[in-house]
């Protein structure tokens, strides 16, 4: 799939396996792209660095390994299938992939895409190519879920108005508000800087009234730790709110966007995003959360469907010893007999064609070796 310049053995050499040099070894064929064993190891390191960055201690990441490890080939089948389906529905992603580049470029503040890459590569680890085809695939997958999955489980309203009734003490409400905010500091500024953060946070307010999405104005802008959480603050009763800040928001109604209010070391926009009254709530009020409720538990088992469906349709060989854990009832997916592979030399597109064929692509040498040296899984 991105694997450079590919070449097989001529008769002589697949005759002689030993006698080949292996760069890369193919795990896996889905329809026209395939698997590598460093493929495999990549998902693994993935997970390593995944628990290591939650803080996980060694007994709890050889666990959690364990656990894992077994799905690291179907995760990798399941993204395939789903990026190919995403292209035969025509689905094009990469206008969002630009524009989201462009905020996080704007967000570091470099204009210059050679230092903007560099930046990239710094935080991510990830080249700059690599890491953009990483999250357009993402994108690509989470579009064809939601069109081909979520578009079609449908929850009727009478099904939430039930749930409602049958459950309604779960919808007795405290006096509750929820807030978003936007920080600008004036920390350690001099007078001209502290003037240019209020200058600041006097536009965001009225960029904020006049309609812009307020998460990504946070997202921006803000310099407190809750911009990573678009400044989404936990729900609060009036008593957890100063009262300067109470005596602003507490009244206000839904979608209000509040003046810059001066503290100590900078300047508060605060935004109601909903408030609750004592006591029960509306179904109106709730039923969104309701469907939310009905809808998740339904969403996942359909996400298995559709792809165990896929699986079925593929064109899927696995090399013995590789096991995909979702693997669908009754598909035949043993790796093709390595007597039916005629001698030749192919390339990428070739790779890519032969499992239509049947050929058994089971390793890439290094042409021109004599020397064995087998692929290592570690």
């Amino acid at each position: 799939m991105r694997r450079g310049l590919i070449a097989l053995v001529s008769s002589c050499a697949l005759a002689a396996a030993a006698d080949v040099n292996v760069l890369e070894e193919i795990v896996a064929k889905v329809n026209s792209d395939i698997i590598t064993r460093t493929d495999i190891e990549k998902g693994r390191q993935s997970i390593l660095f995944e628990l290591q960055q939650r803080g996980a201690k060694p007994d709890q990441v050889k666990e959690a390994m364990e656990a894992r490890e077994k799905d690291v080939l179907r995760d990798r089948i399941d993204q395939l299938l789903l990026i190919q389906k995403g292209k035969e529905l025509n689905i094009n992603v990469d206008p969002d992939i630009n524009r989201q580049l462009g905020e996080i470029q704007k967000q570091a503040g470099l204009a210059d895409p050679e230092k903007f890459q560099a930046y990239v590569k710094e935080q991510t680890g990830m080249p700059y190519e690599d890491y953009k085809s990483e999250m357009k695939n993402s994108m690509l997958t989470q579009r064809v879920i939601r069109q081909e999955v979520g578009g079609r489980i449908n929850v009727p309203r009478s099904e939430l108005q039930k749930y409602y009734e049958e459950h309604g003490k779960d919808f007795i409400r405290q006096e509750q508000i929820f807030l978003r905010e936007i920080f600008v500091s004036t920390d350690g500024k001099d007078a001209v800087a502290a003037a240019a953060a209020e200058k600041k946070a006097k536009d965001l307010t009225a960029r904020a009234r006049k309609g812009e999405k307020f998460p990504e104005l946070v997202r921006d802008n803000s310099e407190a730790d809750t911009a990573k959480n678009f400044g989404e603050l936990p729900p609060m009763k009036k008593e957890d709110l100063r009262k300067e800040l109470s005596d602003i928001v507490w009244t206000a109604p839904r979608n209000f966007v509040s003046e810059p209010i001066k503290l100590e070391k900078g300047f508060l926009i605060l935004k109601v995003e909903e408030r609750h009254q004592a006591g029960q709530a509306k179904f109106e009020e709730v039923e969104q959360e309701i469907m939310e409720k009905l809808f998740t538990p339904r969403f996942q088992p359909k996400i298995r469907e559709f792809l165990t469906q896929l699986r079925q349709d593929a064109f899927l060989e696995i090399k013995e010893g590789f096991v995909d854990s979702s693997a669908a009832p009754g598909k035949e997916t043993k790796w093709t007999d390595p007597a039916q592979l005629r001698p030749e030399t192919v390339s990428k597109d070739d790779v890519s064609q032969a499992g239509r064929r049947r050929r058994l692509l089971w390793a890439i040498p290094i042409p021109g070796t004599q020397k064995a040296a087998k692929s290592s899984s570690k």
